[in-house]
């Protein structure tokens, strides 16, 4: 019987030199295993990217039917005419109207989750006209799989009450108020 190599052993285990010298390099430890495909993304991470898509896609009916809950509340912080918490379907719906109206665009940067709250981190500029191009950070609460909360962080709120002061005026006196 003829003896039996190191070399001929790996080349029968099917390992490669460069993992036998890492082997050797890492020491008597075995290497934990790469994770096989992609892990598996938390549920409300996937259905924030799906509202983004719709949201993308300008589907209003898909947001209202298919990812806000019916006591939705959205609240957008600033010293502005968008400002204000948007309590409700229709209310949040204008307000994306509006933002539709600047040519509102977002790129989703990061998005996690931790229970029933997701951290979206994503750049968001205008279009009509350009002037806005910033960070934002939106935080959402999701219950029973729909959107029923959202705070909205601007990494420049300066620059956002700004812009949307010269994009969104006020009617002049006294058209801007109600009547009671």
């Amino acid at each position: 019987m003829s003896e039996i190599s190191r070399a001929s052993l790996l080349r029968a285990a099917g390992v490669t030199a460069a993992a036998a010298a890492a082997a050797t390099i890492a020491g008597p430890e075995p290497a934990a295993a790469a994770p096989v495909g992609k892990p598996r993304e938390h549920p409300n991470v996937t259905l924030i990217r799906k509202y983004y898509d719709a949201y993308g896609k300008g589907d209003l009916q898909a947001l209202r039917t298919r990812f806000f809950a019916r006591d939705i509340t959205w609240t957008i912080p600033g010293h502005h005419p968008l400002a204000g918490t948007k309590e409700g379907p229709d209310e949040v719906l204008a307000f994306f109207k509006a933002l539709g109206r600047a040519g509102f665009k977002a790129e989703t940067i990061f998005l996690a989750a931790d229970g029933d709250w997701v951290v979206d981190l994503h750049r968001g500029w205008s279009t009509k006209p350009k002037g806005l191009d910033i960070t934002w950070a939106l935080a959402f609460r999701v219950e029973e799989g729909r959107i029923a909360e959202a705070i909205n962080y601007p990494g420049d709120q300066h620059a956002a009450d700004a812009y949307f002061w010269k994009v969104f005026a006020l009617a002049d006196l006294p058209d801007r108020l109600h009547s009671q």
